[in-house]
């Protein structure tokens, strides 16, 4: 179990580090990225169960990860 969360700690920092926290606007930038509104980059942030259908539905692919609280 260590190596588990070992591992989903790494993860979760190379997204800090690479991606930009949207936080809950998550669905609305996600479409705008899709449809070209603004420059492609990572993003993360919390969306919805109905928002993520939605984005879905639109082609939108996301994915949940789940995110770990600060080690203490």
């Amino acid at each position: 179990m260590h190596a588990l969360m070992s591992e989903m700690r790494a993860l979760q920092s190379k997204i800090k580090d690479e991606c930009r926290d949207v936080g809950d606007e998550f669905a609305e930038e996600a479409r705008k990225i899709h449809y070209g509104e603004v420059e492609p980059e990572g993003i993360y942030g919390q969306a919805t169960e109905e928002e993520r259908e939605a984005l879905d539905e639109e082609g939108i692919a996301v994915m949940d990860i789940p995110w770990l609280p600060k080690d203490n």
